[in-house]
């Protein structure tokens, strides 16, 4: 069964597992590669995921505008979807774009003022983008609730 399927992909628990096992799994990363080799690999993991999600809703080369990009992921990956993060704005900003998100599930549990990165989640959005628009951006988390922000905001640098 693949993951483009209606069915669950585990006919007995469902498609969705806790927050704490996926948390477990970065911590793990993090303690075997160091964060800067676990940032690499959940980055790129985010990126696959957000450029497949974007190829099955068919909005791959779509080029929607700008500000119709943080209802269309948070559609899929919000609520109503795989609840990795809620996707509230997206926006340019000068010739960057912007999507802010909240709840993400790389920052669940985490103290105020922790250096944690959203890596996955930060993927995930860049991936997608770049499927959506058929260019090519560096992506950065930039701002976080964590550290005194009111979202957690991902900016998108064309290269």
């Amino acid at each position: 069964m693949t993951a483009t399927t209606t069915q669950p992909l585990r006919p007995t628990l469902g498609d969705f597992n806790s927050i704490v096992c996926f948390k477990a799994v970065i911590v793990g990363v993090e303690d075997t590669l160091g964060t800067d080799g676990a940032a690499v690999v959940f980055t790129r993991a985010g990126k696959v995921r957000g450029r497949d999600l974007v190829q099955s809703l068919g909005l791959t080369g779509s080029n929607v505008p700008v500000e119709q990009v943080a209802p269309l992921l948070n559609a899929a990956i919000g609520r109503d979807g795989t609840c990795l993060a809620a996707v509230t704005r997206s926006y340019r900003e000068g010739e960057n774009i912007v999507i802010e998100m909240q709840d993400t599930v790389c920052l669940a549990g985490e103290a105020l003022g922790s250096d944690r990165k959203c890596t996955f989640t930060l993927g995930a959005v860049w991936g997608a983008l770049e499927a959506i628009t058929g260019e090519i951006y560096l992506g950065e988390h930039t701002e976080s609730v964590l550290r005194g922000g009111t979202s957690e905001k991902f900016v998108f640098s064309p290269l």
